[in-house]
Protein backbone atom coordinates (compact mmCIF):
# COMPACT_ATOMS: atom_id res chain seq x y z
CA UNK A 1 0.00 0.00 0.00
CA UNK A 2 1.03 3.45 -0.79
CA UNK A 3 1.35 5.45 2.12
CA UNK A 4 1.70 10.02 1.83
CA UNK A 5 3.86 11.19 5.18
CA UNK A 6 5.48 14.25 5.65
CA UNK A 7 8.60 15.65 3.86
CA UNK A 8 11.82 14.99 5.89
CA UNK A 9 13.77 18.22 5.64
CA UNK A 10 16.70 16.03 4.50
CA UNK A 11 14.27 15.05 1.23
CA UNK A 12 13.66 18.67 0.74
CA UNK A 13 16.48 19.62 -1.38
CA UNK A 14 16.67 16.65 -3.27
CA UNK A 15 12.49 17.51 -3.99
CA UNK A 16 13.69 21.41 -5.03
CA UNK A 17 16.33 20.62 -7.30
CA UNK A 18 14.13 18.11 -9.03
CA UNK A 19 11.05 20.23 -9.31
CA UNK A 20 12.35 23.80 -10.67
CA UNK A 21 14.49 21.46 -13.28
CA UNK A 22 11.27 19.40 -14.11
CA UNK A 23 9.01 23.00 -13.48
CA UNK A 24 12.44 24.75 -16.03
CA UNK A 25 11.86 21.97 -18.63
CA UNK A 26 8.12 21.48 -19.11
CA UNK A 27 8.12 24.97 -19.62
CA UNK A 28 11.15 24.98 -22.20
CA UNK A 29 9.39 22.31 -24.21
CA UNK A 30 5.78 24.41 -23.82
CA UNK A 31 7.86 26.99 -25.81
CA UNK A 32 6.68 29.53 -22.79
CA UNK A 33 10.02 30.01 -21.80
CA UNK A 34 13.56 30.27 -23.34
CA UNK A 35 16.26 27.64 -22.03
CA UNK A 36 18.91 30.41 -21.31
CA UNK A 37 16.92 31.46 -18.11
CA UNK A 38 14.09 28.60 -17.33
CA UNK A 39 15.98 27.06 -14.20
CA UNK A 40 16.15 31.12 -13.15
CA UNK A 41 12.71 31.42 -13.47
CA UNK A 42 11.52 27.81 -12.17
CA UNK A 43 13.13 28.79 -9.18
CA UNK A 44 11.96 31.83 -8.69
CA UNK A 45 8.45 30.82 -8.83
CA UNK A 46 9.19 28.03 -6.05
CA UNK A 47 10.77 30.28 -4.24
CA UNK A 48 7.91 32.59 -4.54
CA UNK A 49 5.16 29.14 -3.58
CA UNK A 50 7.37 27.91 -0.62
CA UNK A 51 9.30 30.93 0.66
CA UNK A 52 9.85 29.17 4.26
CA UNK A 53 10.08 25.57 2.89
CA UNK A 54 8.68 22.61 4.47
CA UNK A 55 7.27 25.31 7.00
CA UNK A 56 5.13 27.30 4.53
CA UNK A 57 1.27 27.70 5.90
CA UNK A 58 -0.80 26.12 3.57
CA UNK A 59 1.29 24.11 1.98
CA UNK A 60 1.60 20.24 2.34
CA UNK A 61 4.96 18.52 0.70
CA UNK A 62 4.64 14.19 1.21
CA UNK A 63 6.89 11.82 0.53
CA UNK A 64 5.42 9.03 -1.51
CA UNK A 65 6.26 5.72 0.34
CA UNK A 66 5.61 2.01 0.72
CA UNK A 67 3.34 1.73 3.84
CA UNK A 68 5.77 -1.58 4.86
CA UNK A 69 9.34 -0.79 5.11
CA UNK A 70 8.92 3.20 3.77
CA UNK A 71 10.78 2.80 0.97
CA UNK A 72 10.69 6.74 -0.73
CA UNK A 73 8.93 6.52 -4.25
CA UNK A 74 8.92 10.07 -4.81
CA UNK A 75 6.76 13.51 -3.85
CA UNK A 76 3.68 14.98 -4.10
CA UNK A 77 3.28 18.88 -3.13
CA UNK A 78 -0.48 20.49 -2.67
CA UNK A 79 -2.07 23.64 -0.75
CA UNK A 80 -4.94 23.79 0.95
CA UNK A 81 -7.07 26.34 -0.10
CA UNK A 82 -10.46 28.37 0.91
CA UNK A 83 -12.28 31.31 -0.79
CA UNK A 84 -16.10 32.56 -0.75
CA UNK A 85 -16.86 29.90 2.01
CA UNK A 86 -15.32 26.99 -0.70
CA UNK A 87 -12.32 24.91 -0.13
CA UNK A 88 -10.18 22.82 -2.23
CA UNK A 89 -6.68 21.18 -3.25
CA UNK A 90 -4.50 22.48 -5.94
CA UNK A 91 -2.09 20.16 -6.67
CA UNK A 92 1.26 21.48 -7.56
CA UNK A 93 3.75 18.48 -8.30
CA UNK A 94 3.69 14.95 -8.12
CA UNK A 95 6.86 13.08 -9.11
CA UNK A 96 7.59 9.48 -8.62
CA UNK A 97 11.36 8.36 -9.07
CA UNK A 98 12.38 6.96 -12.84
CA UNK A 99 12.94 3.71 -10.95
CA UNK A 100 9.51 3.27 -9.86
CA UNK A 101 7.17 4.30 -12.72
CA UNK A 102 5.08 2.36 -14.18
CA UNK A 103 4.29 0.44 -11.34
CA UNK A 104 0.64 2.66 -10.47
CA UNK A 105 2.25 4.73 -7.50
CA UNK A 106 1.25 7.91 -8.91
CA UNK A 107 -2.78 6.80 -9.20
CA UNK A 108 -2.30 4.81 -5.34
CA UNK A 109 -1.03 8.76 -4.45
CA UNK A 110 -3.79 10.65 -5.94
CA UNK A 111 -6.07 8.31 -4.88
CA UNK A 112 -4.69 9.23 -1.15
CA UNK A 113 -4.59 12.68 -1.92
CA UNK A 114 -8.29 12.51 -3.08
CA UNK A 115 -8.86 10.71 0.41
CA UNK A 116 -7.05 14.16 2.21
CA UNK A 117 -9.33 15.95 0.05
CA UNK A 118 -12.45 14.54 1.81
CA UNK A 119 -11.14 14.95 5.06
CA UNK A 120 -10.43 18.43 4.41
CA UNK A 121 -14.24 19.05 3.44
CA UNK A 122 -12.55 20.40 -0.19
CA UNK A 123 -14.99 20.65 -3.03
CA UNK A 124 -12.34 19.48 -5.39
CA UNK A 125 -8.90 18.90 -6.16
CA UNK A 126 -7.42 21.08 -8.69
CA UNK A 127 -4.19 21.11 -11.20
CA UNK A 128 -2.23 22.41 -14.21
CA UNK A 129 -1.04 20.23 -16.49
CA UNK A 130 1.35 20.86 -19.39
CA UNK A 131 0.52 19.58 -22.77
CA UNK A 132 3.46 18.33 -23.79
CA UNK A 133 2.59 15.41 -21.29
CA UNK A 134 0.18 12.94 -22.47
CA UNK A 135 1.17 10.61 -19.74
CA UNK A 136 -0.31 12.47 -17.18
CA UNK A 137 -3.02 13.54 -19.23
CA UNK A 138 -4.13 10.11 -19.37
CA UNK A 139 -3.81 9.48 -15.49
CA UNK A 140 -6.07 12.80 -14.89
CA UNK A 141 -8.63 11.13 -17.07
CA UNK A 142 -8.82 7.94 -15.83
CA UNK A 143 -9.25 9.01 -12.52
CA UNK A 144 -11.78 11.85 -13.26
CA UNK A 145 -10.52 15.16 -13.58
CA UNK A 146 -11.67 17.51 -16.52
CA UNK A 147 -10.23 19.94 -18.47
CA UNK A 148 -11.36 23.43 -17.27
CA UNK A 149 -9.27 25.53 -19.63
CA UNK A 150 -6.69 25.57 -22.49
CA UNK A 151 -3.99 28.20 -22.43
CA UNK A 152 -2.49 28.82 -26.12
CA UNK A 153 0.80 30.44 -27.19
CA UNK A 154 1.67 31.60 -30.58
CA UNK A 155 5.52 32.08 -30.61
CA UNK A 156 6.83 34.78 -33.26
CA UNK A 157 9.99 35.53 -35.28
CA UNK A 158 12.86 32.88 -35.83
CA UNK A 159 12.35 30.83 -33.03
CA UNK A 160 8.57 30.20 -33.55
CA UNK A 161 7.68 26.05 -33.69
CA UNK A 162 4.63 24.44 -32.64
CA UNK A 163 4.12 22.82 -29.41
CA UNK A 164 4.40 18.94 -29.24
CA UNK A 165 4.02 16.19 -27.27
CA UNK A 166 6.65 15.24 -25.26
CA UNK A 167 7.54 11.03 -24.21
CA UNK A 168 7.42 10.99 -20.54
Amino acid sequence: MIVLVPMRPAQFEEFARATIADYARDNVSALRWSEDNALERAGAEFGRLLPQGLATPGQVLCEIQHEAGGEMLGWLWYARLEAAGARWLYLYNIRVLPSHRGQGHARAALEQLQRRAAEHGADAIELHVFAVNPTAHALYRSLGYGITGYNMIKRLGPASQPVTARAS
